[in-house]
Formats: structure tokens, sequence, C-alpha cells
């Protein structure tokens, strides 16, 4: 069978899933099934497998699986974002709209990946535009400067820097891993590089410790450090940098927790949400116990306890920060466990694609995108559930939010050109050879 039809059995296979489980929210929540629940299943299938098509022309070659992943994570979002309030669903989908949009222009305009390598510093100084213009013109909610509010939209710029950062460091570093890794000298007994080299992770630390100090914004600083700090071993093999990166990354956490008040609170509410269980660990707890309360199957779509009798949710944020919260009740242990393994099979197909990947900045871009997007899962997936300080980073396809969904579905598009040309480069070179085994 081809990868487009296995991408396009998985897809039925995805849509029939998200189809059901709307249609069993809908259900739920007016005790009726009719044409307009069944009609929102079907506009879903539609602009994945408008997707399917632009994929099966455009980069035939392409990775089968990240696709359907993809639509099936989506699915689960707008489900449960239905089921704790319906009219952000309605909005969740016009940006998947848009996101569709983006994922089609994004393939369109680039085609191969490649092109990006030659305009490596123009996409550094987006990313950073985009942050220094978060920390100028943002405004603060929940006590991070994460959003700019323009024209009666919201966006959050630091998903889109993301995918511009990763651009950038996979060209840079791909293009001076060779001096990054040649050591020049000792220090303590420890084999470096020209302290010029060191230049790049100077910078990056001070770019999170600007996040930690000026956009109270752990979650990112976390993220961008990590990208970065991974990148550089990837492309050095060098533990030197990730010890470096880790403490300088500590340091700037630790300034960060002495000088601004709402990374502090964080801190103090990770480390015992009791004392505040009535303010800022309120959501904390209430996550925990809601969590808990799906026990090991859950109640089903639809059926959990997350909403009061006044359709308040059980815990504020509940479609954003805390949507795993929402999973883990309703579909218990296991379907949680579940979703994990789901974004662990995107993060696989991700690196894989990176390994078989035939060229330096191939190799960067896919598994530097891979790593962001299993970051990201992590940093929130361990907020609500206390193995780190909570965060106001979006679970990737399932929280709400335009700008997460928009930016994700770009980095999906990047993955699917990698992949596209690895094939295309390994199955041309593979043909090679069976061509002068033949002859000789």
């Amino acid at each position: 069978m081809s990868r487009r039809n296995i991408e396009l059995l998985f897809l039925v296979i995805a849509g029939a899933l998200s189809t059901m489980a709307y249609v069993s929210v809908y259900a739920g929540r007016f005790r009726e099934i009719n044409r307009v629940s069944i009609i929102y299943g079907l506009v879903f299938v539609g602009i994945f497998f408008l997707l399917h098509l632009l994929v099966r022309f455009v980069l035939p070659q392409a990775d089968p699986f990240l696709l359907p992943i993809t639509a099936l994570l989506a699915a689960i979002g707008l489900t449960e974002i239905f089921r704790i309030r319906p009219s952000l669903a309605l909005t969740q989908g016009q940006w998947l709209l848009v996101g569709a949009g983006l994922f089609v222009l994004t393939i369109l305009v680039v085609r191969d990946h490649m092109k990006l390598d030659r305009y490596r510093y123009i996409m550094g100084v987006i990313g950073l535009g985009l942050l220094v213009a978060t920390i100028a013109l943002g405004t603060t909610v929940n006590g991070s400067k994460l959003w700019i509010h323009a024209f009666g939209f919201s966006i959050q710029p630091s998903e889109f820097a993301k995918l511009a950062i990763v651009i950038f460091l996979a060209g840079y570093l791909n293009d001076k891993k060779v001096m990054l890794s040649v050591p020049t000298h000792h220090v303590l007994g420890v084999p470096l590089p020209a302290a010029k080299y060191f230049g790049p992770l100077l910078v990056m630390w001070v770019l999170s410790l600007a996040m930690l100090i000026f956009m109270k914004d752990f979650g990112m600083a976390l993220l961008f450090m990590s990208i970065f700090v991974a990148l550089m071993y990837m492309a050095t093999t060098r533990i030197v940098y990730v010890v470096l990166g880790g403490g300088l990354f500590a340091a700037a956490a630790a300034i960060a927790v002495a000088v601004v008040p709402h990374v502090q609170d964080r801190f103090g509410t990770w480390l015992d949400p009791w004392p505040h269980a009535t303010t800022t660990g309120y959501q904390l707890l209430q996550s925990l116990f809601t969590i808990a309360d799906g026990g090991i199957l859950g109640a089903g779509f639809g059926r959990g306890f997350l909403l009061y009798a006044n359709h308040q949710p059980v815990v504020p944020d509940l479609q954003t920060d805390f949507i795993f919260t929402a999973i883990a009740n309703e579909m218990g242990l296991l379907g949680a466990a579940g979703l994990i393994l789901v974004y662990v099979l995107f993060m696989w197909r991700g690196f894989r694609i990176a390994v078989w990947a035939p060229d330096g900045f191939s190799k960067l871009l896919a598994a530097g995108l891979a790593f962001a997007f299993g970051l990201q899962t992590f940093i929130i997936l361990g907020g609500v559930t206390r193995l780190i300080p909570l965060t106001g980073i979006t679970l990737p396809f399932v929280s709400y939010g335009g700008s997460s969904i928009t930016a994700n579905l770009m980095l999906v598009a990047l993955l699917l050109m990698v992949s596209h040309r690895t094939n295309v480069v390994r199955e041309g070179s593979d043909l090679e050879r069976r061509r002068l085994a033949e002859r000789g």
C-alpha cells in the first residue's frame, strides 16, 4: 500500500472516531442527535481530506502518519472544548480553518524546506522580533505577558517565534557545528571550543532571562532555552553544552524567582499548593482532584464531572491550560495514557524523519521541530499534574487557542516537506544502487 493510501486509511479511522466522539458529547449535552451534530463532524473530516489531497499531489513521498495523528489530536481537542463551552468550539473550528490555510500556504510557497536555509538569519530576526514585540506591546493575562491584542484579535507571537528560531538554529548550527565541536583550550580539565562560539548560548540565556522577568513566562523560557541546548547537542554531540545550558537556565530561574513575584508564586504553589488553596493553588488542586475522579476508565465523553450546575467549569481555564485534566476525567487513566502515547508517536515520526534525512540542515530542522513539539507537551502535562511548576503553555492541537493550532499546523507542514525530500533522496539513491548492481 502506498504512503498516501496508508494516510487516507488512518484519516478515515481518525475521522470516524472524531465524529462518534463529537456526536456522543452533543447527545449528552442536548439529549438528542440531529443533523447539525453530524454535519459538524463531516466538516472536520472534509478539512483534513482536503489537506490529504494537497499532500498527495505535492508531497507524495511524505510521512503517512503525521497528518492522521494531527487530525486525531485536533478532534479530541474540539470535542472536549465543545463539551466545556460550545461557543468556543465554534471559534476553535474557525481557527482550524485558518491553520489549514496556513498549512496549504506553507507547502505551496516553500515547497522545498531547503530554501529556508538561505534565509536563516532573517528567520532568526523574525523570531527575536516577535518575542521583543510581545515584551514591548503584550498584554498581561493571568500574570504572564504572552498576548498581543489588536483589531479585536489576540495572538500569541511566541508560538510562531518558536518555528522561526528552530529554522534559524538548524541553519546556523549546521554551518558552525565543526567550530563548535573542536576544542581549542581546556578549562578545569574540560576541553572547550573558542570562547567566541559560546556567544549564541549567552544570547539565548539573556533571552530566556528576559522572558522570565518581563513576560513572566517560565514555560516559554524553558522551551526556547531547551530547544537551543538540544540542537547544540545534536549538532556537536558535546555534553558540555547541555551542562552549561542547564546551569545557565537554572541561574536565570533563580534570578527570576528572586525578583519576579509572579514566578515566585508559581514556584511556591508548585512546592506546596495547600497554603494557597483558595488563591493561586486553587486551579492546581482542582486539577488533581478532577484527574483522580476519572479513575481507570473514566465516565466517557460527555459524562464526566467537569461543569457545575451553572455550567461553570470545575477547574478555571479548563479549555486551555487544563484541557488534559478534562480528558483524564472523561477518558480515565487509560485514555490519558493513550493520549500521551499519541504525542509520543508524533515525536517518534519526527525524530525518525530527522535520522533518515540526507543533510545536516534537514536533520536539525526535523529534530528541532519534533523536540519543540514534544517538550511543549511535556511542560503543560507536567504542570497540570504537579510534576513541574504550572505554565501557560498550550497542549498542541488539543488546547483552545488560535495561535497554537495555526502555528502547529505549520510545524506539521514543515515536517512533511522534510520527510518528502528525505524519501525522494533515499529511494532515488536505492534505485540508482540497484541499477548499478544490475549493470555490474
